[in-house]
């Protein structure tokens, strides 16, 4: 039998054994750590910031290394230790750029340890704005079937149900198609000590959004570092109902060991195409690590409407803490960064833990 590939399947194929060949493994590029931000609103540096640009500016990732097979360009510093990639917005971007990333044929990654550090919504019943959390659960929010609400039995709580189940939360939970992730415990418990102490900053106007959250003691904090799971959904949702949803959903998928903090819209996207690269030898998915800094509650305050709330900090005046919540992801995962680089002996072949 004759296989026959199209003119352009065939050229891709001759440009990566090109690439491949090209590429000794005394010129490999071995990143200690990939930064993985899913956003960048304007240039790399000098404008108003993304998720990507204090990374950029502080760790003085100044060589450009062109990436059209991803979203954005990468960065590298000056020796090689820390790389840095743009997603793009939701799993579909996260979980293409990832997997192309892990195929480039410039680097190798099988040692690399893999910090994702974005914003996120947080549940104001577990803290407050600007806190940095990090993930041992990372949990989908789309995968499943859905009917409306107003068409769902009596007693269901929600018309969202699980892949291939026939009511919500029904048991036992299947993790197959990566509905969740679990990250290394130990690891993430190393990270949360590690940076435990570490002081965010705290502003007038996160004060008083906080102050409305009435009878929510977490919320009403300064910022503070902590541990939390996160659910990904390319859905940006909002309001009190969608956060029992959340709790409850993240509840189903960790068999009740997860407790969810935050919501964003890529990491599972990122958990797949890592997972994926590990069973093709390429990475360690052990080695990732989520971070996520909180830049507006996920619901409305008491008293509150769902629809005014989303409107006025997704799409009014912005987030409570945008730029504080920039702030606390690099400042929180920059001290684990540089603990990595900096005792690279220690943790090459050995992960740590707590």
């Amino acid at each position: 039998m004759t296989l026959r590939f199209p003119i352009r399947t065939l050229l891709t194929f001759a440009l990566l054994a090109l690439a491949a060949a090209g590429t000794h493994a005394a010129d490999l590029i071995r990143p200690k750590v990939v930064v993985v931000a899913m956003f960048e609103a304007g240039a790399d540096t000098g404008d108003r910031p993304g998720e990507f640009q204090y990374w950029v500016e502080r760790e003085k990732l100044t060589q450009v290394l062109p990436f059209p097979q991803g979203y954005r360009d990468l960065r590298l510093n000056a020796d090689g230790s820390v790389l840095g990639v743009v997603t793009g917005v939701g799993t579909a971007k996260s979980a293409a750029t990832i997997m192309a990333l892990g195929l480039d044929p410039r680097f190798d990654f099988s040692q690399t340890y893999w910090l994702v550090a974005g914003i996120a919504g947080i549940d104001a019943h577990d803290g407050p704005l600007g806190s940095a959390v990090w993930a041992e659960w990372v949990v989908d929010g789309d995968l499943g079937h859905e009917i409306d609400p107003r068409e769902m039995p009596a007693g269901w709580t929600t018309g969202y149900i699980p892949l291939r189940k026939k009511k919500p939360y029904e048991l036992p939970a299947d993790r197959s198609e990566g509905e969740a992730y679990r990250l290394e415990p130990g690891l993430v418990e190393w990270a949360y000590q590690l940076t435990k102490g570490v002081k965010l900053g705290d502003t007038e106007g996160m004060q008083k959004r906080r102050a409305l959250y009435t009878g929510f003691p977490n919320a009403q904090r300064p910022p503070v570092v902590m541990k939390g799971d996160t659910l990904s959904s390319m859905t940006y949702w909002h309001g009190k109902l969608l956060n029992q949803w959340a709790n409850d959903w993240v509840k189903y998928f960790s068999d009740g060991a997860g407790n969810y903090v935050t919501t964003a819209m890529e990491d599972t996207g990122t958990l797949q195409s890592l997972t994926f690269l590990t069973r093709a030898k390429k990475v360690d998915v052990k080695r990732v690590l989520v971070l996520r800094t909180a830049s507006n509650f996920d619901m409305q305050p008491p008293g509150g409407d769902a629809a005014e709330s989303l409107s006025g900090e997704k799409l009014g005046p912005g987030y409570s803490a945008y730029l504080p919540s920039l702030e606390a992801a690099h400042a929180v995962g920059s001290v684990v960064v540089h603990e990595l680089v900096k005792n690279w002996s220690r943790y090459e072949k050995t992960i740590p833990t707590k």
